[in-house]
C-alpha cells in the first residue's frame, strides 16, 4: 500500500513546533515539542541544478558560497558573483551566479549528485572523485591546548537550535586563544562546516590563525572540506575514522578529535599543539 503525503510549502525557518504525547514516570502528558527543520535544498549555477542537499534552511547564502568552495567547484570566492534564494513548495532553491571559467570547470566534470545529512559523497561516478587532490597546508600559527580548552568550554552558548531540538551538529570558528568568533549549524555536519566556510570566505577571515571546531565526528570528506577551504586545522569533538587520520596526515592538517573537557586526541600533526 502507497502512503500519499500532502507535503507542506518548504519551510523557512530553522525550527518548528508540534504537540507531542510524553510518558515520564509512568504518566502521559502533552507538551509543545520543537523540531529541527529540514529541506532539500537545490544548488543550481548558472542556471544548471548541479546537486540536492537535506539541509537546515538557515544561512543559505553561506551555504552556498562554502559548498562551492569546499567542493571545488570554485577556485576562489572571487569566482561567486551572488545567489538567490527562491522558496517552492518541494524545497528552497539557490541559484548561484559564478564566473565563465568556474562554470566551464563545472560541465567538464558533471555528475549526478544528491546529498543525503549522512553522507557527504553521494553520488560521485568514480573512485577517482573520493581521494581529490587537496592542498598540503602551509605550517601556520602552533595549535595550542589551552585554546583548545577554552573553546571547547564555550560551544553550547553556540547552539541555540541544538539546545532545542537536540538534532544539529554545529561547526566553529575559534581564534588562536580559544576565542569562539563564528558557529553555525545544521542537521547535516557537512552543511554546518559549509556555512561556516562560506561565512570564512566571505569575510575574508586569515585561515592560519584559527582552527574549526565541529561537533561531529571527523571523517574524510571533513578533512577534505576543511583543507579545501584553506582550514589547517581541525578539531572534533567525537571520532575521526582511519582514513580522515591518514588523509590530515598526508595534507599536513593538524587533526584532533575525542575533544571533551580537557582531554583530547591528535590523530594528525600533533608535534603543532604547543601544551600549556
Amino acid at each position: 500500500m502507497n502512503c500519499a503525503l500532502d507535503m507542506p510549502v518548504a519551510a523557512s525557518a530553522p525550527t518548528s513546533s508540534q504537540l507531542v504525547s510524553r510518558l515520564r514516570a509512568g504518566r502521559w502528558s502533552e507538551l509543545d515539542d520543537h523540531l529541527a527543520e529540514e529541506v532539500p535544498v537545490a544548488l543550481e549555477y548558472n542556471g544548471v541544478s548541479h546537486a540536492v542537499m537535506m539541509a537546515t534552511p538557515s544561512d543559505l547564502e553561506q551555504f552556498a558560497l562554502g559548498f562551492s568552495l569546499s567542493e571545488g567547484i570554485l577556485g576562489s570566492a572571487r569566482e561567486f558573483y551572488g545567489v538567490e534564494i527562491s522558496h517552492g513548495a518541494a524545497g528552497i532553491t539557490a541559484h548561484i551566479d559564478i564566473a565563465a571559467a568556474a562554470f566551464a570547470r563545472l560541465k567538464e566534470r558533471r555528475r549526478s549528485m544528491t546529498g543525503r545529512t549522512g553522507c557527504g559523497l553521494c553520488g560521485v561516478d568514480s573512485l577517482a572523485q573520493v581521494l581529490r587532490p587537496l592542498p598540503c597546508m602551509a605550517p601556520g600559527r602552533a595549535l595550542s591546548a589551552r585554546a583548545i580548552r577554552r573553546a571547547l568550554a564555550g560551544v553550547k552558548q553556540m547552539q541555540p537550535l541544538n539546545r532545542v531540538t537536540g538534532a544539529t551538529h554545529a561547526a566553529l570558528w575559534c581564534d588562536s586563544a580559544g576565542a569562539l568568533h563564528s558557529g553555525f549549524e545544521d542537521v547535516g555536519r557537512h552543511n554546518a562546516l559549509d556555512k561556516l566556510i562560506g561565512a570564512l570566505a566571505h569575510s575574508g577571515a586569515e585561515l592560519a590563525d584559527g582552527f574549526a571546531l565541529i561537533t561531529s565526528r571527523a571523517s574524510v570528506e571533513m578533512v577534505q572540506k576543511a583543507a579545501t577551504a584553506g582550514i589547517a586545522a581541525l578539531v572534533a569533538m567525537s571520532a575521526p575514522t582511519a582514513l580522515a587520520a591518514r588523509t590530515a596526515q598526508e595534507c599536513g592538517m593538524t587533526l584532533v578529535a575525542f575533544a571533551r573537557g580537557d582531554d583530547f586526541v591528535a590523530y594528525a600533526h600533533g608535534i603543532n599543539i604547543v601544551l600549556d
